[in-house]
């Protein structure tokens, strides 16, 4: 029964299963009043899921709601939305906001929807101070304490009748921020204020201005005052004094500067007055500015100060500002409108002024060491003042100039330029010279004491020379140097080597070499060579002339090789010809005696070895015939010879190393072996033919006959 029961019970729970089917069709969010809503205004965030169900059940949802990727608001309901509220929004609720929901097991997430929270809440501005003293600072704070960083904060100074100052500090990590404003002479009463930005989707969304902090200034010390006496306009030669003094509220490191044109005159540390006394000079008027400092804060006074001239500069002139040596000059000093003062004639010097007279004028007679510059000096009441200097020039006659080449020789190669120097060896500076290329002035040149002078188109046949002129104030005039003539080099062009006979040479015989060139000027080295391990030097001579010839008396083998020759003049170029190749051969009687002493031996070698060869032939034929008579004798009767060359064969020279002895066949009947001379004929024929050959000469043809007739 319970396990019907069971049964029943499962199948109910199927059915009931099947008929709690749900999806989710759409997850949505959305901003009420708007996406944009201003900063202090309520806003609601709302999260709708839209389901279809199979049956009309109920069913929890989990709603959860997040912004910029972090959960703000979580929620169950079995309501299909749910809602967020902000009862006053602030610029940190802008963002992206999304929705979540989960039911039965199933989750959607809607779009993402951005919300913008416009404007910014009021700053907070503090001061550290709120009375200062010139010269100190003010340290303020403003703070956005509902905002979230990074925030820009932007401070400012403001003055009565002035344009604020403003400062603008970024913090990345900090919703506040902290700066320095330093008060300044004239600063009395200031306000200061700060606002807030931030950056919002590429736009700047801005707060209202802090509220305004006030802060006193409070001057360490017055404005200070600065007096002239006897008065602001007085006369050289009169002794000025001015004072400079002010009111310390605190003395402790003030100081007080006299300046006149950035020229600091005199200062004080911890004194409340300044004073400073002189005699009156022209130099003296101007602006003078007394300043007091304490610490930053700096407050000055400027006077202008006119000192009236008591009497003009003197003039200084001369008689002659260019004369000879041995000239009288005349220096005059002179006051325009005015004749009471002491005077003084001065010679200028780099360690000092040289005084040379206490009057009105001088006269003296000069040399070269006099020239220079001179002044005078006029003194009234104490008050001295100098003429403008006056240069006086005496010159010493200009010698003969010298001309030369500067590389010292007077030649130049063809194609390089030629430089020349013309000199004088005394003369008062500056002296002008004049180059001149036969008649033709070519190149003006003022110097002390020598000019160069550089020739560039010198040609092989040039042969114009050259000189130069010199002068300088002096009323000698003009000196003129010696004609220089210059040698023109022409520089070695295309070397060649020859020889006879040329290539192959007898030794002990006689060669001649020939170096030669194409052109260029005499005297010219030729230097010939010999290849080796290095290059051997074999002659060397120099000529007068184009070409040298080098007779080698006797050539050995040694002097087998590759020739060159080289060249070279005074243009210092040495020329290269091409080589030539010399083989050193046999000359003909060593040759004939080489064959003498060679074939010779060897023909004599050659004879003999066939002279032993026909010999040893002979012999080893000999025993082979004695052997075979026996064997013939007994069965023979007749012999039949047979000879395929005539008998002149066999006395021809030459064909006698080809001889060859032959065997003769010999036809025997049977006869009765009591016949002793046929026995004895047989006999007697092998051993004729040992004979033979024993003696190598002797004539088959005799010894057939003997066979035959017995």
């Amino acid at each position: 029964m319970y396990l019907a029961l069971l049964v029943i019970f499962l199948q109910c729970s199927e059915l009931y299963t099947q008929d709690r089917v749900f999806t989710f069709n759409t997850v949505e969010i959305n901003v009420q009043p708007s996406v944009k809503v201003k900063n202090g205004a309520p806003m609601s965030v709302v999260c709708h899921a839209d389901i279809s169900k199979s049956a009309d059940f109920q069913l929890k949802h989990n709603f959860t709601i997040f912004k910029d990727g972090k959960l703000v608001f979580m929620t169950v309901s079995d309501k299909d939305d749910a809602r967020y509220e902000v009862p006053m929004a602030r610029s940190s609720d802008t963002g992206e906001y999304e929705c979540t929901v989960e039911a039965g097991g199933k989750t959607k997430s809607s779009n993402s929807l951005h919300v913008w929270v416009t404007g910014m809440t009021k700053p907070i501005l503090t001061a550290e101070k709120k009375e200062v003293l010139e010269g100190e600072v003010v340290k303020l704070r403003c703070e956005l304490p509902e905002e979230v960083p990074p925030l820009y904060f932007y401070f400012r100074k403001i003055k009565m009748n002035s344009t604020p100052k403003e400062k603008y500090v970024f913090e990345a990590y900090k919703n506040y921020s902290e700066v320095e404003f330093s008060v300044e002479e004239g600063d009395n009463i200031l306000q200061f204020d700060c606002f807030g930005k931030r950056h919002v989707q590429r736009e700047f969304d801005s707060s209202e201005h802090s509220n305004k902090t006030l802060v006193t200034v409070r001057e360490p010390f017055i404005k200070p005052t600065l007096s002239v006496k006897p008065s602001r306009n007085i006369t050289e030669g009169d002794r000025i004094q001015l004072e400079c003094s002010t009111v310390v509220a605190r003395m402790r490191d003030i100081e007080i500067i006299l300046q006149k044109n950035k020229t600091i005159l005199n200062s004080v540390r911890d004194e409340k007055v300044l004073k400073y006394s002189a005699v009156a000079t022209l130099e003296d008027s101007g602006e003078y500015l007394c300043k007091v400092e304490q610490g930053r804060a700096s407050k000055s006074t400027k006077v202008n100060v006119v000192v009236s001239e008591l009497f003009p500069k003197p003039t200084l002139a001369a008689s002659m500002n260019k004369l000879d040596e041995n000239r009288e000059l005349t220096l005059s000093c002179s006051i325009s409108g005015f004749q009471k003062a002491n005077f003084s004639v001065l010679r200028r010097n780099s360690n000092g002024d040289v005084l040379l007279e206490t009057s009105r004028s001088l006269t003296m007679r000069v040399s070269v060491n006099d020239t220079g510059s001179y002044i005078c000096k006029a003194e009234v009441k104490g008050i001295v003042k100098e003429s403008k200097p006056v240069r006086i020039n005496v010159y010493a006659p200009v010698s003969k100039p010298t001309l030369s080449v500067v590389s010292g020789l007077p030649e130049v190669v063809l194609g390089k330029p030629l430089q020349l120097i013309c000199r004088s060896a005394r003369g008062t500076p500056p002296i002008t010279f004049k180059f001149y290329k036969g008649n033709v002035m070519k190149e003006t040149v003022t110097n002390d004491t020598y000019a160069t002078f550089l020739d560039e188109n010198v040609g092989p046949n040039d042969k114009k020379g050259y000189k130069c002129d010199a002068r300088n104030n002096h009323s000698s005039g003009v000196k003129t140097s010696n004609i220089l003539n210059v040698t023109v080099v022409v520089p070695i062009r295309n070397a060649s080597l020859g020889s006879i006979p040329y290539g192959e040479v007898e030794e002990g015989s006689e060669t001649a070499f020939l170096c030669s060139v194409k052109e260029g000027s005499w005297p010219i080295h030729f230097r010939i060579f010999r290849k080796a391990d290095r290059d051997v030097l074999v002659f060397e001579q120099s000529e007068h002339a184009d070409r040298v010839m080098w007779r080698k008396g006797t050539m050995s083998r040694q002097d087998t090789g590759t020739y060159y020759c080289m060249a070279s003049n005074r243009a210092n170029v040495d020329v290269k010809s091409h080589p030539i190749t010399i083989s050193v051969i046999l000359a003909s009687w060593q040759k004939g005696v080489i064959v003498a002493f060679v074939l010779i031996p060897i023909a004599g070698a050659v004879t003999l070895a066939l002279w032993w060869f026909l010999c040893k032939k002979k012999k080893a034929k000999g025993p082979s015939m004695e052997m075979s008579g026996p064997s013939l004798a007994t069965n023979s009767t007749s012999e039949k010879l047979t000879r395929q060359h005539n008998d002149g064969d066999y006395y021809s020279g030459p064909d006698l190393e080809s001889a060859e002895v032959e065997y003769t066949e010999v036809e025997v009947s049977t006869l009765d072996p009591h016949k002793a001379p046929v026995q004895k004929g047989t006999e007697t024929v092998y051993s004729e033919i040992r004979k033979a050959n024993n003696g190598c000469v002797i004539a088959r043809w005799e010894s057939i006959n003997a066979v035959e007739n017995p």
